[in-house]
């Protein structure tokens, strides 16, 4: 059985901005089944010997999964997606595009964009130079991201994959900017991965967990 630990609460300004969704999204979409097992994280749940054993950095999102444990967003994609046989294709070269695209999202693309939000929401002092700064690293990956979508609808091609779920989510961090308003196809394709019912699945099963209502869970 599949058990996604995940967050079963979160102070304000960080309710909808966890990385659990993707998982509960890649669960929605491959048919998984599965149950959650919700954190108490304001009452320091995920810093407890027993989380600490399964998180090597207390982080949430963790899957359980027939006794393999596994840490970090985007490898329990990856993992979901060779258990599923789905989002993922069969063949060597098209996995490997998938793989690196995911990895792209969480390691070079994301990195930017959590720090102009933390930037936005005040957590890191309001610099306007800082922001510029983070602001220039994003648009050289926005670019890319441009360039990557033209002539198909998602990152790898016409099929969408767990990349498409990892670019998607990490994207949601500038949301309220109007960073992507330059990027057709890139405000295009956010719109389109938002707009899928097994996202909307996973938004709705999240504003649950957390018993907020549906509009703080982005």
């Amino acid at each position: 059985m599949i058990t996604l630990h995940a967050f079963a609460n979160m102070f304000p300004g960080g309710i909808g901005e966890t990385k659990d969704i993707r998982i509960q999204w890649a669960l929605e979409e491959m048919g998984l089944a599965y149950e959650v097992r919700g954190l108490d994280y304001l009452g320091g749940e995920a810093e407890s010997p027993e989380f600490s054993a399964i998180s090597p950095f207390n982080q949430i999102p963790v899957l359980e999964d027939d006794g393999l444990v596994v840490a970090e967003s985007c490898a329990i994609l990856i993992h979901l997606a060779e258990k599923s046989g789905r989002l993922m294709p069969a063949d060597p070269a098209g996995k490997l595009k998938v793989i690196q695209w995911c990895f792209a999202a969480t390691a070079t693309v994301a990195p930017a964009l959590s720090m102009i939000a933390m930037v936005d929401a005040g957590f890191m002092g309001k610099d306007p130079a800082a922001r510029e700064f983070l602001v220039g690293i994003a648009t050289r990956w926005l670019s890319g991201l441009e360039r990557q979508l033209e002539g198909h609808e998602w990152i790898t091609g016409d099929d969408f994959t767990t990349a498409d779920i990892a670019m998607a989510d990490v994207l949601r961090e500038i949301r309220e900017t109007d960073l992507m308003d330059g990027y057709p196809r890139v405000k295009a394709f956010y719109a389109r991965a938002f707009a899928r019912p097994a996202r909307q699945r996973a938004r709705e099963l999240t504003a649950a967990r957390m018993g907020v209502a549906l509009d703080q869970i982005a």
